[in-house]
């Protein structure tokens, strides 16, 4: 058995690994590039097997930087099964889809130059269209269910917490004789989700593939945040300030609006009356339709969230904006308020023309409340540049800029050592997704617990097992 790293080697996004046994090759995730024009540029690159050769896609979530190449990996070639479970093949449909939007509008956005400087035009990296035809090799299958992909390959899927749907991914194998159990822990939670279940216990494994976004870092104030995200929210608004989250439209989204409903339905003190009357808006028809597959698949969701059931992303205060003329018009509202929009690094979508009309007034907050890679506009602000180029536009940056590390829907430092530290036999560990500094540090770390050879992987790194 070998592995083949094609992705998240030495930074956070695009997620792909290919594992081969005998004559099979089995893709762990299919994932975008995101952040710098030079990582994004990977995504155009040729992939390094034959298309038609790689039996199965095994998907661990829906966020893009581990879906997204999906429908590109078809267009080419792959007709496989795309195994994954019930909530993230529905999430996927809808994450692929705008993905191929988005792709198409930024294609026609750079033709438009292309062509006044007698430039040659590009094609999008994939369309809607392609992603609607690769949703027929979507393959669901619930958590701990077996499935034989051969004689002498298996697999399951175990709760990650990271997202609705979310996976560790066992893979067990038989060859001349001998089992051997490869585990990749995919995007491991936080275990403070009040949406999502904590991440289940792996017991053994003979090699593991473990996600590094916050290796070196803790999350401060865990069991704070919401006390602190309300404090901010209150503070703005009475100061008849806008309060932008720059959100992902599908997992944070509904964890913060979760969060706001549980705290004004269970806490006692003045701030829920404060709270109640601040207009809260969702301005992401993609967080939109994520919420209502949230709402369809209740029983993967935590004991907190159920006691809600059936309205727990329903607030008086909440406010759904489905139309461009709804967004367009709560930047000609002059009245304190708070704004939830995609993309979560400020990236594209909606949030891009709310910063364009609020980064430089001096009584806007912006909060991050997740991961912002290298290369983006939310990283850009989040290093407290004084002016940024949004929609070509020069803006300064006037606004107050607030970072709640507590609402991340990763795992910090210590999270991921609990996790891994238990885990019995293991004989080799990669340190995958995760920046170069964040690696080293996790595997440092993992070094004072465990005895197993630890490997960094680049991408096109290939291992035996």
């Amino acid at each position: 058995m070998t592995i083949q790293f094609l992705g998240a080697a030495g930074q956070v996004t695009g997620s792909m690994t290919l594992v081969t046994v005998e004559d099979k090759k089995i893709l762990v995730d299919c994932g975008q590039f995101q952040g710098t024009p030079k990582e994004e540029a990977l995504n155009f690159s040729e992939f390094p097997m034959k298309l038609e050769d790689v039996d199965s896609i095994i998907l661990t979530h829906a966020h893009i930087d581990h879906s997204g190449r999906i429908p590109l990996l078809v267009k080419r070639g792959f007709k496989g099964k795309i195994f994954c479970t019930p909530p993230t093949s529905h999430l996927a449909e809808i994450l692929l889809k705008d993905s191929g939007k988005i792709h198409e509008t930024e294609a026609e956005w750079e033709n438009k130059k292309r062509k006044r400087a007698g430039l040659d035009l590009i094609q999008p990296l994939f369309t809607e269209e392609d992603a609607q035809l690769s949703f027929q090799y979507l393959y669901p299958i619930d958590y701990h269910k077996e499935h034989q992909i051969s004689e002498n390959i298996r697999f399951k899927f175990m709760r990650a917490g990271h997202l609705l749907g979310s996976s560790i991914l066992v893979v067990t194998t038989r060859v001349d004789g001998t089992e051997k159990k490869l585990v990749f822990s995919g995007d491991l939670g936080n275990g403070t989700s009040l949406l999502e279940m904590p991440p289940e216990k792996v017991d053994w494994a003979d090699a593991l593939v473990v996600e590094s976004t916050y290796g070196g870092r803790l999350h401060e104030d865990v069991e704070h945040r919401t006390d602190n995200l309300v404090n901010i929210l209150i503070e703005a608004t009475d100061q008849g300030g806008t309060v932008l989250i720059p959100s992902f439209a599908v997992g944070r989204t509904q964890e913060i609006i979760f969060e706001l409903n549980h705290f004004m339905k269970t806490c006692q003190d003045e701030r829920v009356a404060k709270l109640k009357n601040i207009p809260i808006y969702i301005d992401s028809p993609l967080a939109l339709e994520a919420t209502k597959i949230y709402e369809n698949h209740i029983e993967y969701m935590s004991s907190t969230v159920k006691s809600h059931h059936p309205a727990p992303f329903k607030m008086d205060n909440l406010h759904l904006v489905t139309s461009i003329e709804g967004s367009v018009a709560l930047n000609h509202n002059p009245n304190p308020k708070v704004i939830i929009s995609a993309s979560g690094m400020c990236e594209a979508g909606r949030i891009t023309h709310h910063l364009k009309h609020n980064l430089w007034r001096a009584n806007t907050h912006l909060i991050f409340i997740g991961y912002q890679a290298e290369g983006t506009l939310g990283r850009q602000l989040l290093d407290g540049v004084k002016a940024v180029k949004v929609l070509d536009s020069e803006i300064l940056v006037r606004a107050t800029i607030h970072d709640l590390h507590g609402f991340s829907g990763h795992a910090d430092e210590n999270h991921l050592t609990d996790w891994i530290s238990p885990i019995k036999n293991v004989e080799q560990i990669f340190v995958n997704h995760g920046e170069a500094e964040s690696r080293e540090a996790l595997s440092s770390k993992i070094k004072t617990a465990h005895t197993a050879e630890i490997h960094l992987p680049n991408i096109g790194e290939i291992f035996n097992l």
